[in-house]
């Protein structure tokens, strides 16, 4: 199993991600990852991460996703996202993004984790 990279460094607007460097918000997943760019499937806050937002996570071997929202919970989970994710048999985590980078990282060790981070509000 291809390790998921750890993520050294979250505060407001920064994150740092082994092998990969600073950004603000990542998509990682077994063996890598990359900056998560909203913009790519018209993700918002509302109505919250899309299901086209896991795909790659899933493409990439993931078994158990981790979501957060944001620092402040401002970012929601589309319906459709969690049905998705659960026809597939994948555990899912939805929490506050310290609390979400606490639990993925625990699980990189262990699991073929994947996840979406974001690191404001």
């Amino acid at each position: 199993m291809e390790r998921s990279p750890r993520i050294t460094h979250i505060s407001w607007g920064r994150m740092e991600v082994e092998g990969l460097g600073e950004g603000k918000d990542f998509k990682l997943y077994p063996g890598g990852g990359r900056p998560w760019d909203w913009n790519e499937t018209g993700t918002r806050h509302a109505p919250g991460i899309q299901p086209a937002d896991v795909a790659e996570l899933l493409e990439h071997g993931s078994k158990v996703i981790v979501l957060s929202r944001g620092m402040d919970l401002a970012l929601l989970t589309c319906p459709e996202t969690l049905d998705l994710l659960q026809e597939r048999g994948v555990e899912v985590l939805i929490e506050e993004t310290k609390a979400a980078v606490e639990r993925y990282n625990a699980l990189t060790e262990t699991t073929a984790v994947g996840g979406l981070f974001h690191s404001t509000c």
